[in-house]
This record gives C-alpha cells, structure tokens and sequence, in this order.
C-alpha cells in the first residue's frame, strides 16, 4: 500500500515538484536567514575571537563590549598585574579614528594597540607580511576586509601611505582577521604607537589582556581581579557573549530577520497546504476506491504520511543543500568571512518542515477520511 502512495504522489508530476518546491524554498528561507543572523551578531565578539590567546578581559565597570568601552588610568595595569593568579597582563588600546588615504579620500577606522612586545591582540595569522614588521615606525598592519573596503579586492596596499590625526602610517601588513559587526577598517599597531595617533586624553588604557598561572581558571582569576582591584574582569567566553548580546538588545536585527523566517514558514504552509489540497482532491476517488476494497482509515492515513515524508525528506534535503551551496558560493565576499552553518540551524529547519507537514497532511486529510467509499460509484 505505500508503493501505492508513492506511486500515486509520482504519477502527478506537476504537483509533486510544487510540493517539494515548497518545502525546499521554505527550508532554503528558514536556514539561510537563521545561519545569517547568527553569523551576523557573531561579529558583535569578533575583537575577542581576534585575540585567542587572551584568557581574561579587565576593563572598567562601565564598559560592554571591545567597541563599547571606557579608558581606564594607566595604573590599572599594575594593579592587575599585582592580582594572585595573573601570569601576565598586557595593555591594550582600542579607539575610533579618521584617515586620509592618498588619493585623498577619508575613512573611518578603528585603531587597535597591541603590547609592544609581546603584540599580544594582534591576529594569530596575515595574509601578507609578517608581526616583526611592528618594530618599524609608524607601521601599521590592516585587516583584510578593511583593506577590501577601504582599497578595493586587487589593490596591492604594502607600502600604503595613510594621514592618521596628521601623522604618517605605512601599511606593511595585512591580518587574518573576522570582521567587526560594522565592517569597519581596523588598523593595529603598537601600544605606544597607538598612544600617539589617539587624540591625547588622561585615560586611554581601554583594556587590560589577561593570561592565568598554571592552575588558576579563568574564572577564578577574574574574581580574584574584581576582588582586589574593583575592575570588571570577564572571561573570554563571557566577554564574547556580553558583545553579542548588546547586538540582540540594541539593534533591530533579531525582530527583522524573525520577520523573514517567518514569512518562509507562512509560505510554506501557504504552497504546500494549497499543492497538497490539490493532490488530495484530484486522487479523492482513488481513495474511495481503496476504501471500497477495505483498506482501513488507519492505512489512508499511513498512506499520506509516507506521501507527505518523501515529499518533505527530498525538499529539505534541497533547501539544506542550497544553503551550503550559497554560503559556499559567497565564502570569498569579506561580508561573509568565517559564516558557518550552525548544527542547530538545520535542526530548527527540520522541525519547521515537520511542522508544516504535520498541518497541511492533516487539512488534506480531513476530506479523504470523510470520503464514502461508495461515492467512487455514483
């Protein structure tokens, strides 16, 4: 009986790709905006992802995010270095400039400095020079995606003179780095270096980067560091949630791409339910005739459940697909740098297909188990 239902859902070819063209663009929609979105607030922790080897971030109390930050005084980084438990602290530096490029135009950057010795908050990789170009004067090393934003893809920017807060910077490096959630071009350099192209203020020192003494969790040093210095000391993991979710609660991105999934789920139903609906009406004396020969409501049921399971196996596994092949297809734009698909993602995706199957197979059967068997005679 379910090659039966096989065969009757295959025999309709017109109606059989509507259904698994609903079912795939539905999955499409739901997975490719989920993946996206979170992707996308991921990039609120890229300054901490940027920094692996970082173990603890000391800033001061008022302070959210590695671009929602207040300058500590410079003494802040004894104290710490002072805490039980801290094998070493570095400075760092991170604030908002405005360059000059040479043909003129002006761009917004982001200034990081990284310890002048041991350049800890420099990425682990470049893509083109190396870290000990640092020693050099007024160097500075861009990430690539501000180098694609700020020079274009085939630009060859070593050698790069920029006017940075009316000092020189040469561009003598290009970083592996995951994108801010803004895209903006960052600029690392030394700590000193950093000090001098930052408009001088009392207090710059916008963290202190922690690494702990063999033993001693990340956890446990962050307490000790909050106990004895009254900073605000986060581990790496929580410093990197802390970014993502000022993304969640202060821009609109979560309540817009809601929106989009779920109008995928509503068209979904929308397509399906109708195509389906279709399917059932035009077969209704098939069924009646399977019921005149005592196939059971039980069977029917079962029947259309097989339908309704090849359909939404073949056209999730093409909605999957697609997803992987546009994030593959996008891989080289910088927007969509490190973009990955979640595992959970699929999963949300297939208990969506499940759920709009499990609503249209019940509207479409609700005529097929009403039917009389002896209305396939009249």
């Amino acid at each position: 009986m379910l090659w039966i239902a096989i065969r009757m859902l295959t025999g309709d070819a017109q109606k059989f790709y509507g259904l698994l063209f609903g079912i795939a663009f539905s999955t499409l929609l739901i997975t490719q905006q989920l993946t996206i979105f979170i992707n996308l607030i991921e990039r609120g922790a890229s300054g901490v992802y940027n920094a692996p080897e970082v173990e603890v971030w000391v800033m001061d109390p008022v302070s959210r995010t590695t671009d929602v930050s207040f300058a500590m005084p410079s003494t802040a980084l004894e104290a710490v270095r002072a805490v039980p438990g801290v094998e070493w602290a570095v400075p760092h530096l991170r604030s908002a400039a405005s360059v000059r490029t040479r043909s003129g135009d002006l761009e917004q950057v982001a200034i990081i400095g990284v310890d002048d010795t041991t350049l800890i908050g420099l990425p682990a990789n470049l893509y083109d020079g190396t870290k000990g170009a640092l020693a050099q004067p007024d160097t500075v090393i861009i990430d690539d995606g501000g180098k694609y934003n700020m020079f274009g893809a085939d630009y060859d920017v070593m050698g790069e003179r920029l006017e940075l807060n009316d000092q020189r910077a040469v561009i003598r490096g290009i970083a592996d780095a995951l994108p801010s959630f803004t895209s903006t071009a960052v600029l690392y350099t030394k700590y000193s270096q950093a000090l001098n192209y930052v408009p001088g203020t009392r207090n710059r020192l916008s963290f202190v980067l922690v690494g702990t003494s063999e033993g001693v969790s990340a956890g446990e040093a962050a307490r000790r560091i909050e106990e004895q210095t009254g900073l605000k000391a986060e581990t790496r993991d929580e410093f990197a949630q802390a970014g993502i979710d000022f993304i969640v609660e202060n821009t609109g991105i979560p309540t817009n791409f809601g929106i989009t999934v779920v109008l995928g789920f509503v068209v979904g139903v929308a397509i399906v339910g109708l195509t389906f609906s279709l399917f059932i009406r035009d077969n209704i004396r098939q069924f009646g005739a399977l019921k005149a020969i005592g196939v059971t409501n039980s069977k029917i049921v079962r029947m259309v459940a097989v339908q309704a399971g090849l359909v939404g196996a073949v056209g999730y596994a093409l909605g999957v697909v697609g997803t992987a092949l546009f994030i593959w297809g996008f891989s080289g734009n910088p927007f969509f740098k490190g973009f990955f698909i979640p595992w959970q993602v699929p999963l949300a995706s297939l208990g969506a297909v499940i759920v709009i199957l499990a609503i249209t197979g019940w509207l479409a059967l609700r005529s097929v188990l009403s039917t009389e068997p002896a209305s396939v005679f009249r």
